[in-house]
């Protein structure tokens, strides 16, 4: 098997099991997980970068002021969606939060439209009113908005952009955000601490190397994304992303339980058909695009 498809493949796997990760810390408060997960993040990318000895790149970023602006906003989007998808997971709303990240792929587009001045051909907007339609339908049978997963789909989306058009590759971005997160995150464990709130240190010690553990669990996922990027096409890529909503979803509905309605599994039936429409239409698309260059060659 080519590396570069299973690099992926162990990503997209790795982040799809994630939810039993967090599960087993659910009697911790989300955001003190969050907390965690950005300090020992940092511990274990600062690791990687000794490793590499690569560090020349980080006082260039700091000279930078619109990389600066860029990665305080990226920081605060990752964040966001990070305590929402922890948050989440530990109030059995896995399946909702999956069904934001199957969404994800369609918001790309849109935004592409927005900012990108990107035109996209007749499937793929058929592709985004079908998610769309699947959606209200939920909305108006259900009676309320699926929020969290419009809050993962959404904020995924507008870092996914902004990291599009950013200096840093995805190793240095990972970390720069971190270090940007770092104090606050560090300030408030200590305040939880000085408070008697703080779960590190006075819960059972499995759950506490769990909570040290994050920071490996968020950045290798990373690395081997990173790593399968630079080896295979993005159409592969696409392809492959949709392995971490559906274990999220198998693990939210078989092992976590939790209840899936008729109108959320009609609402949820509309986006996967879309995605398909989606997937075939690029997969089309790039081969007509693949087979014109090499009659230009020719």
């Amino acid at each position: 098997m080519n590396k570069g498809i299973l690099y992926a493949i162990s990503a997209y796997i790795l982040w799809g099991l994630l939810p039993l990760f967090w599960k087993i810390l659910e009697d911790v408060p989300a955001f003190q997980i969050l907390c965690h997960r950005i300090s020992w993040s940092l511990v274990f990318l600062i690791f990687i970068h000794i490793i590499r000895k690569n560090f020349n790149w980080l006082k260039d970023a700091f000279k930078n002021k619109r990389t600066i602006i860029t990665f305080l906003i990226t920081s605060i989007l990752l964040s966001g969606n990070w305590f929402t998808y922890i948050w989440a997971v530990n109030n059995g709303r896995t399946l909702e939060a999956s069904l934001g990240y199957f969404i994800n792929p369609l918001l790309y587009v849109i935004l592409g439209v927005i900012f990108l001045k990107e035109r996209p051909d007749k499937w793929s907007w058929f592709a985004i009113s079908l998610a769309g339609a699947g959606i209200s339908y939920t909305i108006i049978l259900y009676g309320s908005v699926p929020w969290v997963a419009l809050i993962l789909a959404g904020s995924f989306s507008v870092y996914g952009l902004l990291r599009k058009q950013a200096l840093l590759n995805s190793l240095q971005g990972l970390t720069f955000e971190t270090l940007l997160l770092f104090l606050p995150a560090t300030a408030m464990l200590i305040y939880f601490e000085t408070k008697g709130i703080g779960s590190f240190g006075h819960i059972s010690f499995t759950k506490n190397v769990y909570l040290f553990l994050a920071g490996i669990a968020t950045s290798v996922p990373l690395l081997l994304f990173a790593a399968a990027a630079r080896r295979i096409e993005l159409t592969s890529l696409g392809i492959l992303q949709y392995i971490a909503p559906t274990l999220q979803f198998l693990i939210g509905l078989l092992i976590f339980k939790e209840d899936l309605s008729r109108s959320n599994l009609i609402g949820f039936s509309f986006v996967w058909v879309a995605l398909i429409i989606y997937t075939i239409n690029n997969i089309l698309a790039n081969r007509r695009k693949k087979w014109k260059l090499d009659q230009i060659k020719n």
